[in-house]
This record gives structure tokens, C-alpha cells and sequence, in this order.
């Protein structure tokens, strides 16, 4: 086997470590990471930063070239830059049977390595793309539309994270069962029966990922990885306005799997034309047989509903909640709800949509805060936030592409506007898009029509109910309804929190709870915080955790008789 030639690095040997650190990480739930989120000389080195801009410079107007990638032609340039330039880059092309077939053709020596060698050349992948992390950062940066040091951690330093959080639950789960074991089993006469038995994990075959405009790699690098230590091979169909990052992480993960002597068709790009519908073509496709997705409510459900022949994995979208019952912090309440909703323009499926508060008000520090006053001091809060132009657009990026901006603009015609989304010059892409959030006054009933509907990017609604039990009514109905990936909650009342808690687990989400400092409802960290749950609409799996592994491969065994007389000795 490749992990036994004396030519071949050893990976395992190389990240044992790593990969029981992580996977004792993933049992403690502590903060841990291996991967440094700071894009400082003193982590990366004094020229990380400057040859890893040059290396994103360079791919402009160029081909992305994947030696020994199958297929022919050549898929045009389908990325502009939010903040202003077309990327203009080529990428090859591969028809949907020519990726799958490849792929199939590359699985026999990598399901035979078994779960150490797999692990210990996704911890190898993940070591190099932590080196290329901005590389990667701009890449992100200039397909997503995130500021530079949100692309650098969230793209490169955070999925690396994620990704070597899958690996620690596939490693894992696939050696909770020994290798080998010699069954005995005694008889009332004569000697007993034995058989030595033999148990090899076996991946289910091609996977598919279908990855997301904002957040490619974030969102990526589980099912990625997941798949690949589980022994599948990976087809990779990026966003097409998100290629290059995925693009550079294929590249990365062919040449590791070419020196550990593998088939580097394990891992295939299947890069699309702007109007080519590529993806619903390959999740029907009887060889995929996992499906990774991350997008639409839409699409997600047509691959939930369709791709029947697959173990389909989906984070999609929902009404992320906020009820507001009493603070004893209003000031560090508002500060951390403004920076919630400014966070990459909104542009986040973790993002708070509707904030839910009694119409008469509710107790702070500072005194009872009506619905109208919370609202105007919400709007205040963003004011102070982004108020200079460059630490706004730090904050907001830029707006990923036009159906964002299209939200935002019917938004605007709903009226009862507390406050209006702004154009933000950013300081340094003079044609960048860059808007501000937008919050608007509905009511709890009235405006139901309005609020339950998924509104993605700067756009948050401050909806006035009859009562804290009314909002807990409303979130909890409203969540069962339509999905969420996240909920938080402000109370100084543990009734009301655990009220509110109680709710949350009815309703199949994670919560937040009096969230007022430098810990905010859209972050998550991997290792500790759970992202997306089954138990609601928004998502059919959790990133990460056993049940996103456990169905991507099956235990097999082998079994024979053991001779009597080799039984006797043993």
C-alpha cells in the first residue's frame, strides 16, 4: 500500500498529533486551534503577506492550470470582483460523467490506505493551505466581497479550522471499530468457534460539493474533507462567482495526494459557465452518492427532494431571531447587536433578521426602551459603528452581487424605515459596493407576511409584539416554520432564559444568550459551537459532529474460520 513505500512521505506520522489533539478538542469543547487567525509577519512570516498578494496577481487574466486534471476546454472567466475589477481567470473544463468516472477510477488504493493514511494526508492538505492562507485571503476577499482581515480569518485560518474539525470526527468514528478481532465462541462439546474477522471502513462513493458565493471554503472545507477521509473521492462545483478559492484548494489537495503516491483525481474541479446549470446534473447522477450543499432554501430542498440515490448534506437559510426582554447592559447590547448586523454587510446565514421586542418596551440600565426608542437607538448604535468611512468599510465589505442589492432596494419601499441603507465609499476600490444596514419598525401581526420571509444581506426588521411571551411565541412558530441557524435572547429574568431556552430546543436552533461583548451570534467557532442543526428547516446537517460523517462510509467485514490447530496455539 502507498503508506508502506519507503519513497512515500509518511503524513500520518508527520500529523499524528495534530489529529488526536483535534479530535480530544472536539471532546472537550475548549477553544483550541492550530491554525493562527492573526495575517501577522510575526505568525506567517515577513513575506507571507506580500508573495501571497503577488500569487493572487498573478492569476488575474490567466488560466488556472490543474496538471493532469481530466476533461477538455476551457471554462470562461465567470468572477468579478465586488470591489470593482474583473478576475478574468480560465479555469478547465470537465464534463459531469468525465468527473464522475474519473473520480470512481481513483478510489480503489485510497479506500485500501485506510483511516490513518487518509487522515494524515487531509492533515498535510490542511498544513499547506494554512501556508497559502493570503493566497487564499484575497481570493476570498475579491470573489465574496469580504474586507481583507474577515477573508484572511474566515477563508483561510477558521475553514482551515472546520476542515480539520471534519477530519477529527471522520478519523475518529471510522477506528471506533478494531481492525481485526478473533471471534471465540465455546461449545458444550468439543472445542469452540473460531473466526478471525476482519472490519474495513468503505467511503459510498463520489461525493459532491456544491459550494456558495460568500462563504466557499468556510463553508467547504467539512464536506470536503468529511468525504475525503472516509474514503470518497471529491468533486468540487464551485459558485461560479466563487471560484478561485476552491480553485486553489483543489490545486493544493491534487499535489499532496500525487506525493503520497495516490491518484490525484481524488479531488476534481468542476468549474461552470455563468449560465450553465451544472449542479443539479451531477447530484442526479447515479454514481454521487453524498451531496454537500450550502445555498438557497430553494435549491437545497429540490436536492433533498431529488437526489434520493445520495446522502445530501445541506445548510440553507432561515429567520435568525433576537428576543429582547430586559438588559442590564443596554449600551454593550446595542454595540454588539450593530456589529451583528454590519458584519459583512449582513451578507452571513448566521446574520439576525428579526429582533423581536414588547411594543411598550423592555427594562434596561438605562431606564424602560419602547420598541420605537430601541429601534432609533439600534439605528444610533450603527450610526457610531460605521460612521467613519474606512473602519466601515472594514466592517461591511462589499455588497457579493446584484440580487443583495436587489433585497435591499424592495426593502426600502416597505416604508416605516428607522433606518436607511447608505452607499460607503470605500477608501481604496473607489468601484466597490459597499452599503450599510438597513432596519425597518414592523408589528408582530400585521407584518408577519413581511418578516417571515428571508430577507439575506443588511436588512433587519425590529418587530413590536404584544409581550416577552408573545416574542417567545413568535420566534419559536416562526422558527419551526422556516428554519434558523441562529437565535439569541436578552433577559436579566433565568425564568425567561430558560423559558426562552426551552423554546429554542423546541424550535431545533441554537442560542445565544445576553450577548453584549466581544463574542457576537453570527461567529462560530469550530471545536466548541455547533453550526446548523437537522432539528429545523435551515439545514439537514451540523458542522461537525458524528452524524456528518458517520453516513459518508459503511464498516465491511470479512470472515473466515480459524483452523483448529492454529486456534490451539493462538
Amino acid at each position: 500500500m502507498p503508506q508502506n513505500l519507503p519513497d512515500r512521505p509518511d503524513f500520518f506520522a508527520r500529523h499524528r498529533d495534530l489529529l488526536e489533539r483535534a479530535v480530544a478538542a472536539t471532546a472537550s469543547r475548549d477553544h483550541w486551534t492550530p491554525y493562527p487567525e492573526s495575517p501577522s509577519k510575526s505568525v506567517y512570516g515577513e513575506d507571507a503577506a506580500k508573495d501571497g498578494e503577488a500569487a493572487f496577481r498573478d492569476r488575474i487574466g490567466g488560466h488556472f492550470e490543474l496538471p493532469g486534471h481530466p476533461g477538455n476546454g476551457v471554462v470562461p472567466a465567470t468572477e468579478t470582483s465586488p470591489y470593482g475589477f474583473p478576475l478574468g481567470i480560465t479555469y478547465p473544463r470537465v464534463a459531469p460523467d468525465e468527473a464522475v468516472a474519473a473520480a470512481k477510477a481513483a478510489t480503489g488504493a485510497w479506500r485500501d490506505a485506510g483511516p490513518d493514511t487518509r487522515a494524515g494526508v487531509a492533515a498535510e492538505i490542511l498544513a499547506r493551505l494554512n501556508a497559502a492562507s493570503f493566497e487564499i485571503a484575497h481570493a476570498v476577499q475579491h470573489t465574496t466581497g469580504q474586507a481583507f482581515v474577515m477573508a484572511f480569518q474566515a477563508g483561510g485560518p477558521h475553514a482551515q479550522d472546520r476542515g480539520l474539525e471534519a477530519v477529527a470526527y471522520a478519523w475518529a468514528e471510522q477506528k471506533r471499530h478494531p481492525g481485526a478481532a478473533r471471534w471465540s465462541k465455546p461449545q458444550r462439546k468439543g472445542g469452540p468457534l473460531v473466526m478471525d474477522k476482519k472490519f474495513t471502513p468503505v467511503g459510498r462513493g463520489v461525493a459532491l460539493l456544491i459550494a456558495c458565493n460568500t462563504f466557499p471554503t468556510w463553508n467547504g472545507y467539512p464536506g470536503l474533507f468529511a468525504s475525503l477521509v472516509t474514503g470518497n473521492p471529491v468533486v468540487v462545483k464551485p459558485h461560479p462567482g466563487a471560484v478561485l478559492p476552491l480553485a486553489i484548494t483543489v490545486r493544493i489537495a491534487r499535489e499532496v495526494l500525487a506525493e503520497a503516491g495516490f491518484d490525484p483525481n481524488l479531488v476534481i474541479l468542476a468549474a461552470e459557465g455563468a449560465k450553465e446549470r451544472t449542479a443539479s446534473e451531477f447530484a442526479l447522477h447515479p454514481d454521487v452518492r453524498i451531496v454537500d450543499f450550502t445555498g438557497s432554501t430553494v435549491f437545497g430542498d429540490w436536492l433533498e427532494t431529488h437526489a434520493r440515490q445520495a446522502a445530501v448534506y445541506t445548510e440553507k437559510a432561515g429567520l435568525n431571531t433576537v428576543v429582547l426582554d430586559s438588559t442590564d447592559d443596554y449600551r454593550g447590547l446595542l454595540g454588539n447587536l450593530a456589529f451583528s448586523l454590519s458584519l459583512y454587510s449582513g451578507q452571513m446565514c448566521t446574520t439576525p433578521q428579526n429582533l423581536l421586542i414588547a411594543r411598550e418596551g423592555f427594562a434596561t440600565d438605562q431606564g424602560v426602551k419602547s420598541a420605537d426608542e430601541f429601534a432609533a437607538d439600534l439605528a444610533g448604535a450603527l450610526e457610531t459603528l460605521l460612521g467613519d468611512p474606512a473602519r466601515a468599510a472594514g466592517t461591511l465589505g462589499a455588497i457579493v452581487n446584484d440580487g443583495v442589492r436587489e433585497r435591499l432596494e424592495v426593502a426600502a419601499g416597505l416604508g416605516r424605515t428607522v433606518r436607511a441603507s447608505a452607499s460607503v465609499e470605500h477608501p481604496e476600490y473607489p468601484d466597490a459596493v459597499v452599503r450599510t444596514p438597513l432596519v425597518a419598525r414592523l408589528d408582530g401581526e400585521a407584518d408577519r407576511e413581511t418578516y417571515t420571509r428571508e430577507w439575506f444581506g443588511p436588512v433587519s426588521f425590529v418587530i413590536g409584539t404584544d409581550s416577552t411571551e408573545h416574542s417567545l411565541r413568535i420566534f419559536q412558530e416562526t422558527v419551526r416554520a422556516h428554519g434558523a441557524l441562529t437565535a439569541a435572547v436578552h433577559s436579566t429574568s433565568e425564568e425567561v432564559l430558560d423559558t426562552a431556552e426551552l423554546a429554542a430546543l423546541d424550535a431545533g436552533v441554537h442560542l445565544s444568550e445576553n450577548l453584549t461583548g466581544g463574542v457576537f451570534v453570527n461567529q462560530s467557532a469550530a471545536f466548541s459551537d455547533f453550526h446548523g442543526s437537522a432539528a429545523n428547516r435551515a439545514a439537514s446537517a451540523t458542522l461537525s459532529d458524528p452524524a456528518f460523517v458517520t453516513g459518508r462510509f459503511a464498516t465491511l467485514q470479512s470472515r473466515r474460520p480459524v483452523a483448529a490447530e492454529e486456534s490451539a496455539h493462538a
